[in-house]
């Protein structure tokens, strides 16, 4: 009998167990990693200045992924969604509960999972940092669209309102601005790559290091070069505009039952405007934006609520934009924006195009009363307006873009395109209580600003109100669930930014280049299946 036959030879359970144990701490050093790349991401949204975060979380999520198999790709990129997206929508589930918070999570996660198992795919290509970029961003272009109109939130360019790469909003809108952050953070995790194959074989690798060295260094030269397209000057004069931000009697979702209170609050607080205006306290603005809600009785239907609006408009004496509730007789509800007119009432309107699934209608009623009796809340679905909103209020025409849609890059763009010298985002953010919500969609609002290069005017029902200036810097702020007015002389633009042309363009040709790094893969994996099975045949 052979020494290898010997019981001798046969290991024991003692010597089983050892490298067992010592094998799982090391199985849960990458998952652990994954979900650490999603946190550090959330840490680097607002109302945390840390955008510079962002691209060590991709570095981070770089090596994570990095000649992973699609599967580990695939589990490793749904961790970083649930470490990232658990706590940056935690506002979602403020006041129903953590059912639909935690339901958006897993179905947004799932987006994420199959970015990673896309990234881990293209790490196998020549100059992956590229490759992996660009599937990044066609992953978060997918979850902008589907299901049920997309839902954009946690978009990377979100999160860098305050960072260095911002002016790349402006070449090519939020897409180039993401492309860029997750470029230079993979481009960080090759660096050091090349530097640990540098220790371990006493020789410089080129190849590496040459696609570290491009992938940091053109994503912060493009920035700097972009510098030119971001300007506050007054292409088409100025205008001085107020904001009115009225507040709400109580936090949550009880406010719809306090309607006639919060609408009140603006008349209210437009009428003391009108007072400090004529004390010489403020000065007279050319037109005044009030928040979405900040009229949930129909001023067509309510001879009350339009009287306190007609008041208030007279008292200040210009153009006024207000959020109103449309109820008629049949048919959907309408989330809609009025043109109001001193000694003339309402003389346009603007449908708010892109409404809220799960918050504004509900898709599947019957199907999520099972999980969530809440959603009876909303009695009545809203409906869809069709046209882009552009008011001409005082000889200024004013882009409009309702709460949501401010996450939507067509809803902003359009705008634009149709003539906006300026964009107002009413929003209604007192369901979210003071949560980061706000904060986070005041982010949003900044970059538009930059890549739009107009200035941006965010009138909110309970706060943070603002008004933006085209580079992004915010020089009127309110504070939350406090009644204000700010009113400052802003500048108006016409001209394009190549964002604004370009349109879509940009995100198609980073999401081709995904779809191309993909199929590269794909037929290097067949001819290597074939060249393994050749000497078979």
């Amino acid at each position: 009998m052979s020494a290898t036959m010997t019981p001798l030879a046969v290991p024991g359970p003692p010597e089983q167990g050892e490298p067992r144990r010592g094998r799982w701490p090391r199985r849960l050093v990458r998952p652990g990693a994954a979900l650490l790349a999603g946190v550090v991401l959330f840490l680097s949204f607002p109302p945390r200045p840390l955008w510079w975060l962002a691209p060590l979380a991709f570095a981070l999520l770089g090596w994570t992924l990095r000649g992973r198999r699609l599967r580990a790709g695939f589990g490793f990129g749904f961790l970083t969604g649930l470490g990232f997206l658990l706590p940056l929508l935690r506002w979602t589930g403020e006041e129903v509960g953590p059912v639909p918070w935690l339901a958006l999570v897993t179905v947004e996660s799932l987006f994420v999972a199959a970015t990673g198992l896309g990234v881990a795919a293209v790490t196998r290509l020549p100059a992956w940092p590229v490759w992996a970029a660009a599937v990044w961003v066609a992953g978060e272009g997918l979850r902008a669209r589907v299901p049920f109109g997309g839902f954009p939130w946690g978009k990377i360019a979100f999160g860098q309102a305050d960072g260095v790469f911002l002016p790349l909003a402006a070449v090519g809108g939020t897409p180039v601005l993401g492309f860029a952050v997750a470029l230079c953070g993979f481009g960080l995790y090759e660096a050091v790559r090349a530097a640990r194959l540098r220790r371990a074989s006493g020789r410089l690798p080129r190849a590496p290091l040459a696609v570290a060295a491009l992938s940091m260094l053109v994503p912060v030269t493009g920035a700097a070069a972009a510098r030119p397209l971001v300007s506050t000057a007054a292409e088409d004069g100025t205008a001085t505009v107020a904001a009115i931000q009225g507040n709400v009697p109580r936090l949550g979702l009880d406010f719809n039952a306090q309607r006639r209170a919060v609408l009140d609050n603006h008349a209210r607080r437009t009428e003391q405007l009108a007072a400090d205006v004529a004390a010489g306290k403020a000065a007279r603005p050319d037109f005044v934006l009030w928040p979405e809600n900040s009229s949930d009785l129909d001023p067509y239907r309510n001879p009350d609520a339009r009287e306190a609006i007609d008041r208030a408009v007279r008292a200040i004496g210009v153009p006024t934009v207000v959020g109103a509730v449309l109820t008629p007789e049949t048919g959907t509800l309408r989330n809609t924006l009025v043109q109001w007119e001193p000694g003339r009432g309402p003389v346009a309107t603007y449908d708010k195009r892109h409404v809220q699934p799960f918050g504004e209608y509900i898709p599947m009623r019957s199907v999520v009363r099972l999980f969530n009796e809440d959603v009876d809340r909303v009695s009545r679905d809203f409906g869809p307006g069709t046209e882009v909103g552009v008011f001409d209020l005082a000889g200024t025409r004013v882009g409009l873009a309702t709460c949501y849609e401010a996450a939507f890059d067509w809803a902003v763009r359009d705008t634009v395109t149709h003539g906006a010298r300026l964009i107002s985002v009413p929003s209604n953010n007192a369901t979210f209580g003071r949560t980061e919500m706000t904060y986070q969609q005041l982010a949003m609002d900044r970059v538009r600003a930059v890549e739009h290069s107009r200035t941006v005017v965010v009138p909110v029902t309970s706060g943070v109100s603002a008004i933006i200036l085209p580079d992004g810097g915010v020089v009127r702020q309110s504070r939350l669930f406090t009644p204000d007015a700010l009113v400052a002389e802003v500048p108006l633009r016409s001209s394009l930014t190549p964002a604004t042309r370009l349109g879509v363009w940009p995100e198609a040709a980073l999401a081709a280049l995904a779809l191309g790094g993909l199929g590269w893969v794909a037929v290097r994996a067949r001819a290597a299946r074939r060249g393994r099975t050749a000497p078979n045949q």
